[in-house]
């Protein structure tokens, strides 16, 4: 499937801006932007391993969510463009670095630059490819992946339309998340592992407990039973929430949520009897876990001799 910036409709929001002249909903142009390239210890083990995880944090975002750790990237855009050459020196250079995968972090708005460069790249890229989303992706962009995205990592935030359209302006999330996530399970089917540990290939699904929102959370979690071989795939649990970005214009969110809260969601998960997951400690909601970005932590590119990483 070719795809024309011109008209974009590469993730539901479906919104035609041309991309080649203005932002799209996503923030982002038709060139690719990066806001930082490290290798990343503080993900699920099975994706950072002991080496770290190759991450690319893409700029812009097609979510609003009004907690957004990673805002200052998401919403306000920072980051710097590179071309499609140096976005694959970029990958290699962190596969040499020992990188146990490439990590695309918020990639919906970039699905066709990423099928295009690993599509070139071949047999150069010899580990994992990991498609980091929010959940909001369209299936046909999707389809643009098969064969090239080896692992799923997906967020299903909310199962209410009304949460979804309060905190992330997204009509329809539960639906479109979940419709996304059948596509990534059909494309890459049974998780599995190397004899390290490290997923090879797979779906990931994250849920982030959100303050006063359990009954969701369990909703959520009977879905994903009930659609999914649970045999089949990863869930991790996350305690992780901060009150980051406009979330002091929310009060009913405006606070990390407690134990008890953790526990009712965890409990569910627990008598759902999934065969793999991942649970979170509570003092993982702190900032110190959030990637800095800054201009000295981005990643510099030189044409002539490839980027270096500032890690």
């Amino acid at each position: 499937m070719e795809f024309n910036y011109s008209s974009c409709i590469m993730c539901p929001r479906i919104c035609m801006v041309d991309r080649t002249k203005t932002y799209g909903k996503c923030r982002s142009g038709s060139e690719i932007k990066i806001a930082k390239a490290f290798l990343h210890r503080w993900e699920e083990p099975c994706i950072s391993g002991t080496n770290g995880s190759g991450t690319v944090f893409f700029s812009g975002c097609n979510l609003k969510c009004i907690f957004c750790q990673n805002y200052k990237i998401s919403q306000e855009n920072f980051g710097i463009v590179v071309s499609l050459d140096e976005f694959e020196r970029i990958i290699l250079n962190l596969q040499q670095k020992g990188a146990h995968n490439i990590n695309f972090v918020s990639p919906s708005h970039y699905t066709h630059a990423i099928s295009e460069c690993i599509k070139r790249l071949g047999e150069k890229l010899y580990i994992p490819v990991i498609y980091n989303s929010n959940g909001y992706d369209s299936t046909t962009s999707l389809k643009l992946l098969e064969g090239i995205v080896n692992v799923y990592l997906p967020d299903i935030k909310y199962y209410k339309n009304e949460s979804s359209i309060k905190y992330s302006d997204a009509n329809d999330y539960f639906k479109i998340s979940t419709n996304a996530v059948l596509e990534m399970y059909n494309q890459t089917g049974k998780a599995v592992f190397n004899s390290d540990g490290i997923i090879q290939k797979g779906v990931v699904i994250r849920h982030l407990v959100l303050p006063g929102m359990t009954g969701e959370s369990i909703k959520i979690l009977n879905w994903i039973k009930s659609n999914l071989p649970s045999d089949d795939i990863v869930v991790s649990i996350m305690s992780q929430y901060t009150p980051f970005y406009k979330s002091h214009l929310f009060p009913e969110i405006d606070r990390r949520i407690i134990r008890k809260e953790y526990d009712k969601v965890l409990n569910h998960f627990i008598k759902l009897d999934f065969a793999n997951g991942y649970i979170q400690e509570r003092d993982s909601a702190d900032s110190k876990y959030v990637p800095d970005f800054d201009l000295e932590g981005i990643l510099s590119v030189s044409i002539d001799k490839g980027p270096t990483l500032e890690l």
